[in-house]
């Protein structure tokens, strides 16, 4: 028999946190400073919660799809004791939410895990079904100390799953003791149960061999200019545990120390953002728990970024999509989140000027959030600033058919069709300076500009982009 308790929705993104407060008054002799010292109580769930909140488990937020009706306690099932904890995994389609994940939260100010090397778990299914994202560290407010395991199996029996603490020492007063999600990817869309026992953090003393890594251990460069900002991104740890299984999980930034090997070219910071500030080369690396990660970001820059050209069309001449001095003749989705996009864009100011820096470009595209009647417009403009000799981009101007669909492939940039026509491809440019491109309407364009709906932009793949309008000449 299921019994459903200490459930808790967690409808917003903010916890209080205790803060703890202290005092002193003089004293004619100095005293030893004792500080206050956090529960380093490792349980978790044992056969009932240890040391959590009263309604221990914090659902994601319903009107994001989570489902909060399929979590309790189990008195039928248990590796060891009474009781367990009972998750049922629902379908999709369930009026409820579709997936099911949340957070266990210390009742006090947080625990001292610095003691511990693993979260250590017991856990088994109803079926053979894989656990979407299991960890700690997830508080709902900053997360700073995050750690997710993801795609752990089920079996039909029990087994332990270890979950390695990246750098114990930093765990100092932790209140995320357990997060979860789990959706029915691998079951087709089939509802499951899976249960856990035993729910802890130990001191194994057989988690061994780190191997930390950012930008997922690749040494990656990029040009760039000064203002632009990078976020170092695929920052896993693997450990060996003592069953010859490599164990990676994804760990939250905090637990890196991130330099730059020239602080006047880039900075970085401890939530692993990097700004560029100046001219030259820097290399942001990482290291955890004094091991070097592997993977880099090389930055090469040109430092101030200059102005670009000002435009001298009148304004009843031009339908602006992106420029500081017209108005915008429509309104643009700049980052569409094509599939299978690589691309990196940011808004960069210079000067009370704006340009659209790419950088990693392999498609994307400017999408306007309603179509844009260029029937008395001739030219398409824009002023490019390539950063090295072999940008090549491939401007695709597309219409809106009679369906209102958008006439390309955004899972490949390519347009549907032949539409050779609407392309024309930006090469040959002098790095490092600004070049004023004019496209003609012409072609097939002639007598589709009146539905124009987005410009998809192929290659390059580091360049600026400023001052993109339709004009007449």
């Amino acid at each position: 028999m299921k019994n459903i308790r200490n459930i808790h929705l967690r409808f917003t993104l903010l916890l209080s946190l205790g803060i703890a407060v202290f005092s002193s008054c003089e004293r004619d002799f100095s005293d030893d400073v004792k500080f206050a010292a956090f529960s380093n109580n490792g349980d978790i769930f044992t056969d009932e919660p240890v040391g959590l909140t009263d309604e221990f488990f914090d659902s994601f937020d319903p009107n994001e799809g989570a489902n909060p009706e399929g979590f309790g306690t189990d008195d039928n099932v248990a590796f060891m004791g009474t009781s367990s904890i009972r998750i049922d995994v629902p379908a999709p389609d369930d009026p409820d939410g579709g997936f099911i994940g949340g957070i266990f939260l210390d009742r006090g100010d947080g625990r001292d895990l610095t003691g511990f090397d693993a979260l250590t778990f017991y856990v088994k299914g109803s079926i053979t079904a894989t656990i979407g994202e299991v960890g700690f560290g997830t508080d709902f407010e900053e997360n700073k100390f995050a750690v997710i395991a993801q795609n752990i199996r089920l079996s039909t029996d029990w087994r332990k799953v270890i979950i390695p603490i990246p750098d114990p020492s930093k765990l100092i007063q932790e209140r995320g003791m357990f997060f979860f999600s789990a959706g029915t990817q691998t079951t087709n869309g089939f509802g499951y149960t899976f249960w856990i026992d035993e729910l802890r953090f130990e001191k194994l003393g057989t988690i061994a061999q780190p191997s930390p890594t950012i930008f997922f251990g690749q040494d990656i460069s990029t040009p760039a200019v000064n203002g632009i900002e990078f976020v170092i991104t695929g920052i896993s740890q693997t450990f060996n545990l003592a069953s010859g299984i490599n164990q990676t999980v994804s760990a939250a930034p905090a637990y890196f120390d991130f330099s730059s090997s020239d602080n006047s070219v880039a900075i970085v910071n401890e939530s692993g953002e990097i700004v560029v500030v100046g001219s030259g080369n820097s290399s942001i690396t990482a290291q955890l728990a004094n091991v070097r990660a592997s993977g880099s970001l090389d930055i090469t820059s040109n430092g101030v970024l200059p102005t670009a050209p000002l435009p001298m069309e009148l304004a009843e001449n031009v339908s602006a999509i992106f420029s500081n001095e017209y108005a915008n003749a429509v309104e643009s989705i700049f980052e569409p989140n094509f599939g299978g996009s690589t691309t990196n864009l940011q808004l960069l100011s210079n000067d009370d000027e704006d340009a659209l820096v790419y950088t990693n470009n392999n498609f994307t595209g400017i999408v306007f959030s309603n179509t844009l009647d260029g029937t008395s417009r001739t030219t398409l403009h824009i002023d490019v600033y390539p950063f090295d000799e072999s940008t090549a981009v491939d401007v695709q101007i597309r219409d809106v058919g009679a369906n209102q669909v958008l006439e390309t492939n955004t899972t490949t940039g390519l347009p549907d069709g032949d539409d050779v026509d609407r392309r024309f491809l930006i090469e040959g440019l002098t790095p490092g300076q600004w070049t004023s491109i004019e496209i003609p309407l012409d072609g097939n364009l002639a007598a589709q500009r009146n539905n124009l709906g987005a410009l998809i932009l192929a290659g390059g793949p580091n360049f600026i982009f400023d001052n993109i309008y339709f004009f007449t000449e």
